[in-house]
């Protein structure tokens, strides 16, 4: 599935041409294109635990015989750029001066045939570490839908907080006679908010607790994290989290301190979203917006997790 195609049109040697870097959930393709014919294509896998961070390169003969080379590439974490070349020479680049690289790798140096290695390494301990981490993700999402599917049919979040309580003590009990990890990641976290729900439901009686449980609970894992990063310096709490960034060299005070930045921020949009927003559409909310956007601001709180290690390196 296509999430976002950027164009960069140019011309060279009076032939316009336009490329097409289109950025998928699996997926990044580059084309060049002349109208409507494809000249040239490259794309690369970016799937979890198995990306490939290479820029793309079309090669393509013009007209007048000319070698054309157009690589592709990330300039930021939102935008993609081209630089042009003709027989070995730039002619054109839609970000002058701008590097183009994974956001992930600029500063880090040229791709040595040592440093390939060393990141296809890294990538096959992605892929695993992904192959064990898939069932505690599909655990997770389908409590969630399961929460939500129960709310839609019954109207009811207490019988929806009950089911889901159920439904996570089963994947609980499961757990004990199977090898996979069906509890790893944030799938215990998910069966953890469930059981909070129902037993908020069944000591109070009040769907209200149960739309805010999500800030409850995360104002009260925030403050522990954030006592971890200004107290220990993220030695329990940071060094835990580390573990599960494949790929990312961190630290753990700072990313201690942005996890918990994270959640209090998320507490935050739970209290307005239940205060502001009628019950089928907090219902929406927690079950399609909120996860994604804390995956967005946790991608930025790794980000900044990453600094000092930069800061280090270079000083």
């Amino acid at each position: 599935m296509n999430l976002w195609t950027y164009r960069r049109p140019f011309t060279v040697h009076g032939e316009a041409l336009v490329v097409l870097i289109e950025t998928g959930l699996t997926r990044l393709r580059s084309r060049l294109l002349r109208g409507q014919q494809e000249l040239a294509r490259d794309e690369t896998t970016i799937s979890p635990g198995a990306a490939d961070y290479r820029n793309h390169v079309l090669r393509h003969t013009l007209a007048d015989g000319s070698r054309l080379e157009v690589e592709t590439g990330y300039v930021s974490w939102w935008s993609a750029g081209i630089a042009v070349r003709v027989e070995g020479r730039t002619v054109h680049e839609s970000h002058p001066g701008r590097t183009l690289a994974w956001p992930l790798l600029k500063g880090q140096g040229p791709m040595t045939p040592e440093r390939v290695q060393q990141m296809q390494a890294q990538q096959q301990r992605d892929r695993e570490q992904w192959q064990r981490s898939k069932p505690s993700l599909y655990v997770d999402i389908a409590l969630a839908l399961l929460f939500f599917v129960v709310s839609k049919a019954t109207g009811n979040l207490t019988t929806a907080a009950l089911v889901g309580a159920a439904a996570g003590l089963s994947v609980v009990v499961a757990q004990r006679f199977v090898k996979v990890d069906l509890l790893g990641g944030l799938a215990a976290f998910g069966v953890f908010t469930l059981l909070l729900s129902a037993g908020f439901s069944l000591l109070f009686q009040e769907e209200k607790l149960v739309q805010l449980k999500g800030t409850i609970l995360g104002l009260l894992i925030a403050s522990l994290i954030l006592g971890d990063a200004l107290l220990n310096r993220g030695r329990y709490f940071g060094v835990r989290m580390a573990r599960y960034a494949v790929g990312w060299s961190l630290d753990p005070r700072r990313l201690a301190m942005g996890v918990a930045g994270l959640g209090l921020t998320m507490a935050l949009l739970n209290l307005l979203a239940t205060q502001w927003l009628s019950k089928d559409a907090w219902l929406f909310y927690t079950t399609f917006v909120d996860a994604p956007l804390g995956m967005g601001l946790a991608l930025l709180a790794l980000r900044w997790a990453r600094q000092r290690d930069h800061e280090g390196a270079t000083a």
